[in-house]
């Protein structure tokens, strides 16, 4: 060969499926589409064949045992891909039944062939192939053999110059069909229930002549039809495609909105850095990541707020909605209990590019854990790593709350083990006064940058977080006995030390 054969590439139609497949399906490519009953395999296969057929382009589709064609267009003209006009003009359905039922492959192949070449299709589908196979699988001496009938299938298909697709109820792991073998590509499809929440998940196995991403994706059968949700990339700070071409890291610091914190913090938080703000219900969190946006908004900054549990806007100077519904913050607000990091984080990264966002807010990780499917719950520390190194990569600030029960007596920033995975740390509790609860706020940790060690009390206003003075030599705070000295030398109960 004296140059390089190019591999068109043909877009499948289907959200988010092209960027897992490497950069769309392979033109002429021989595929099969696996999975067990009910995984979506006759749905991905409608939806690529209505977004690809075209009247200069058709496709033929094949229907065997599985469901007759009437029946399958009934329950398929209920998603949105699906084209009425397209039916018999780009489309055309035909019937495999009664060549099936003489089991002879020679005459399945010659009807195949027939059809093939009346209509010269670009798009040619089997639906359901191993029904196929099954039915046709005692057959009579002499007659050609089920690896050969593939062999020959595909060989045919492919001097056709027709894109194939064979759907059928494999499991692969189970199975030892020769047309894994000779298939270009194979996409796997699988479902997992688990009490009320259902995930599905798709795997290419293979798919000659082009890199695919590796892994398992979730995807979501909705009205529209199938969306993938391609597992999130960890990529190093070179490879990221940072939000309106900004620095991943800058010398920058923001102003966080609540007077004094930025002091606290040495002044403000560095631009790009993750901060967990941890504290018990009540303690002000959610309050804080509001303040946190607004101050965006004030200085022409927009945000993105995911909220798992209510929206943080009981403040009457600014309130999430207002910002909401001016454009200046967008929202998004789940309690959905199968949900995956990798649908998650798609949909953020999604708005923050749409809305070239600079802040971002997730509140709480508490109900980001109940939102996402159990199924993904064991892996939920690495998921929020490779969340977080994601943001990290598109140069965005994160502001994430973690609610954790406050025993007076231990140390920990996240019941997740998580607070390492973040830039900055600020601990709220609670301490008693005088037969009181009063709320108290330390900065821990601000990598690489200085940041004040005080402990200080602050209150909740109608205009938000106001800060105040320093505790002195308060040892329940992180941990031992709840006394409390202030800056006036008294400690609980009026004395002096």
């Amino acid at each position: 060969m004296s140059h390089k054969v190019s591999i068109g590439r043909l877009a499948t139609g289907v959200p988010g499926l092209d960027a897992v497949l490497g950069g769309g399906l392979p033109e002429f490519s021989f595929n099969l589409i696996a999975g067990p009953p009910g995984s979506g395999k006759t749905t991905l296969a409608h939806q690529i064949m209505f977004a690809l057929a075209t009247r200069e382009r058709p496709a033929l589709f094949f229907t065997v045992l599985g469901e007759p064609p009437l029946k399958m267009l009934r329950y398929q003209q209920q998603f949105s891909f699906f084209d009425l006009d397209k039916i018999n003009a780009a489309i055309r359905f035909v019937n495999l039944s009664d060549d099936l039922a003489t089991g002879n492959f020679d005459r399945v192949l010659a009807r195949i062939t027939k059809e093939v070449e009346a209509s010269s299709p670009a798009l040619v589908f089997v639906d359901s192939f191993r029904a196929v196979l099954l039915e046709a699988r005692h057959q009579a001496k002499g007659k050609i053999s089920q690896q050969q009938f593939i062999q020959q299938l595909g060989i045919d298909l492919s001097s056709w110059q027709a894109t194939t697709f064979l759907v059928g109820e494999y499991y692969v792991a189970t199975d030892s069909s020769p047309v894994f073998t000779v298939a270009d590509g194979l996409l796997l499809l699988s479902q997992n229930v688990h009490r009320n929440s259902m995930v599905r998940k798709i795997q290419v196995l293979k798919m000659r002549g082009q890199a695919t991403s590796p892994g398992v994706h979730t995807f979501r059968i909705t009205g529209a039809g199938i969306e993938v949700f391609s597992a999130a990339v960890v990529r190093d700070d070179s490879g990221a495609a940072p939000v309106a071409g900004r620095a991943l890291r800058s010398d920058a610091r923001l102003a966080m909105g609540v007077p004094g914190l930025d002091e606290m913090l040495g002044g403000g938080l560095p631009s790009g850095y993750s901060l967990l703000v941890a504290g018990p219900s009540g303690s002000g969190k959610s309050i804080l990541a509001t303040a946190f946006l607004a101050e965006g908004v004030r200085r022409g900054e927009t945000g993105v707020i995911v909220a798992f549990e209510q929206t943080p806007s009981r403040s009457r100077s600014h309130t999430i909605d207002d910002m909401v519904r001016a454009g200046k913050i967008g929202l998004i607000n789940t309690r959905s209990l199968d949900l995956s990091i990798d649908e998650i984080v798609q949909h953020l990264t999604e708005m923050i590019y749409r809305m070239n966002a600079t802040r971002v807010v997730i509140d709480s990780l508490s109900g980001f854990e109940l939102a996402v499917a159990p199924t993904f719950r064991e892996d939920f520390r690495e998921s929020l790593f490779r969340m977080i190194a994601v943001l990290s990569g598109i140069g965005v600030t994160v502001l994430m709350t973690s609610e954790l029960e406050d025993r007076y007596s231990d140390l920990r920033f996240s019941p997740y083990g998580s607070a390492f995975l973040t830039d900055a740390i600020i601990a709220q509790r609670y301490i008693e006064v005088d037969s009181c609860l009063k709320r108290v706020m330390a900065v821990v940790k601000v990598r690489a940058s200085a940041h004040s060690n005080q402990i200080r009390q602050f209150e909740i206003s109608e205009d938000g977080i106001v800060i105040g003075d320093p505790v002195l030599d308060y040892e329940g705070l992180l941990g031992g006995r709840p006394t409390r000295r202030s800056a006036s030398g008294t400690v609980d109960g009026g004395k002096r030390r």
